[in-house]
């Protein structure tokens, strides 16, 4: 069995390169047979995505996506300072 920090750094990588995600930001933490997503994207879309990527660079593994989704919207008015 391949071990757990290197099972992590190849989600990562994938993460990384991958044309879908392009994504630096998500932290990967196997335990056992469990794979962990954490972090931060916009949408719900995106977070989607990026447990498909986990899920297909570690087949076998139950991934677990604790992404959080971020409301970005354009700013209502001018800021006074």
């Amino acid at each position: 069995m391949e071990a757990p920090q290197y099972v992590a750094a190849r989600v990562q990588r994938a993460l990384a390169e991958d044309e879908r995600t392009t994504e630096l930001g998500i932290r990967v933490d196997i335990r056992g047979d469990q794979l962990y997503l954490r972090g931060q994207v916009v949408g719900t879309d995106r977070s989607e995505v990026i447990a498909e990527v986990a899920g297909e660079a570690a087949p076998g593994l139950d991934v677990h996506n604790e992404i959080d989704i971020v409301d970005v919207r354009a700013p209502v008015g001018e800021e006074r300072l």
